[in-house]
């Protein structure tokens, strides 16, 4: 097991900002409105030959001003709890806060390794203004500057010693987890879901809607199995997108489907299919990821048959381009008929991976064209030459033709399916793509003209004698 280092701290020091410096990419979501990360942010950190999860928690609050302060104080604790280092990191340009005791007291009645890093010391004239947080009573100090990355070196030291030695079986080349982003509109149940399906109370659930502003990355087993799931803000109309650090969660969410492999989409049973739905659904399809609609709170429809009829109809209207996209109804409240969801994934990651010889597919694309021939453009007849599988995630083709601009979409789309079917990808998004053979050369009068050959040379005249 990796070690986790956990970033705790007052809202608004800078937590974000140094978790971000330390992984040396924009993982966390930044702000400088306090209160903007609530719920435990994981990712993993290297340094030199060792391996540790970094956690970005939110901001501890002892007021009664924000109605979130408890569920984000518990996510505290939890980190705390299962943490072997806790780094409190505080404010160097506001100086020694009394709230900085409070939370100094907390870790060391939790009797883990702890360390202090006062963020904001911009410069070395800054560092001795550091020395007051030593009253705190937790060692080592490192004075740090996220903004200039000034005593990452020293801080990266000490959480070296925490950290574990990477494995040598766990090279670059070992397979990743499947990644699976859940989405939806707010308040759909999404974080609740994430939840359900870890056992605990990870993230913060609130009936309000944007609780989740981040896309949050969460480990977990399923029969011997790894996955990451992916919680993502819930995305609302653009016209009620207003503000910048909403705007941004937007994009975190965006960014979460094109860093996934699966995407699962939440959709609140007792409000329907709403259009943002279809917006939500065309990102990931955009991107060409699978998608599972799960219709969520499940347990309290009453008239589920006319539900699930009318649901399906908004489907074939708004969603068609998901074609057979499987729906599945559940309750992440009480987890029922969520044991499919895993096998379904699997079943999902198998055609999302597959590969096939480019044999296969020329047979396939033989019968496809012997089947229906394809269509005559003007005096010249279409034809297609091979077939090949490009890549995977998703499965995409290649076929290479004489006059690949005249093939119409809707055959494009026939030869697709007859790839999809005789593959079983019916799960999965199929690309196919047309392209000119390499040696293909344009004909006279289409696309770039024909050169002209060059004039023969007359032969120099002899010479007289």
């Amino acid at each position: 097991m990796k070690a986790v280092i956990a970033l705790v701290g007052r809202p608004n020091v800078g937590k974000s900002s140094l978790f971000n410096r330390l992984l040396k990419r924009s993982a966390a979501l930044v702000d400088d409105r306090p209160g903007v990360t609530r719920d435990r942010h994981y990712a993993p950190l290297t340094v030199e030959d060792r391996e540790a999860l970094l956690v970005d928690t939110g901001g501890f609050d002892f007021s009664d001003l924000d109605p979130l302060a408890g569920p984000i104080t518990e996510q505290i604790r939890a980190a705390l709890h299962e943490c072997d280092l806790a780094v409190l990191v505080t404010d160097g340009q506001l100086g020694l806060h009394p709230q900085d005791a409070e939370l100094a007291k907390i870790l060391r009645q939790s009797g883990r390794p702890s360390a202090l890093a006062v963020n904001k010391i911009d410069h070395a004239a800054a560092v001795p203004s550091a020395m007051e947080f030593h009253a705190l009573g937790l060692t080592p100090v490192v004075p740090v500057s996220a903004a200039h990355g000034l005593g990452l070196a020293d801080l990266r030291e000490v959480l070296y010693g925490a950290m574990t030695p990477v494995p040598p079986e766990e090279g670059e080349g070992a397979p990743g987890a499947p990644r699976i982003a859940v989405i939806g509109r707010p308040n759909a149940g999404k974080s609740s879901l994430i939840n359900r399906l870890l056992g605990e109370d990870r993230l913060v659930v609130d009936q309000r809607p944007g609780t989740t502003r981040d896309a949050i990355d969460v480990g977990l087993t399923y029969g011997d199995k790894p996955y990451v799931l992916v919680d993502t803000a819930g995305v609302r109309r653009k016209g009620k997108v207003s503000e910048k650090l909403e705007k941004l969660s937007v994009m975190r969410a965006i960014a979460g489907i094109e860093n996934s492999d699966v995407a699962i989409l939440v959709i609140d049973s007792l409000e329907g299919l709403a259009e943002q739905d279809a917006h939500i659904a065309g990102y990931a399809h955009e991107r060409g990821r699978p998608l599972i609609v799960l219709l969520n709170k499940w347990d309290a429809v009453k008239n589920r048959l006319e539900v699930r009829k009318n649901i399906r109809r908004e489907m074939d209207l708004k969603m068609g381009f998901l074609e057979k996209a499987p729906v599945l109804s559940g309750s992440a409240l009480s987890g029922s008929n969520l044991g499919k969801l895993f096998p379904l994934i699997d079943r999902i990651m198998a055609q999302y991976c597959f590969r096939a010889q480019t044999a296969e597919v020329n047979k396939v694309l033989e019968e496809a064209v012997m089947a229906h021939s394809p269509p005559q453009v003007g005096s010249v007849r279409l034809k297609f030459y091979y077939a090949t599988q490009a890549s995977a995630k998703p499965p995409t083709f290649v076929v290479f033709a004489n006059r690949p601009d005249s093939v119409h979409f809707s055959y494009q789309r026939f030869l697709a399916n007859r790839m999809r079917k005789a593959f079983g990808l019916e799960l999965v998004p199929v690309k196919l793509h047309v392209r000119p053979r390499h040696e293909e050369r344009p004909r006279r009068g289409q696309g770039a003209p024909a050169a002209k050959k060059p004039a023969a040379k007359k032969p120099a005249p002899k010479p007289k004698k």
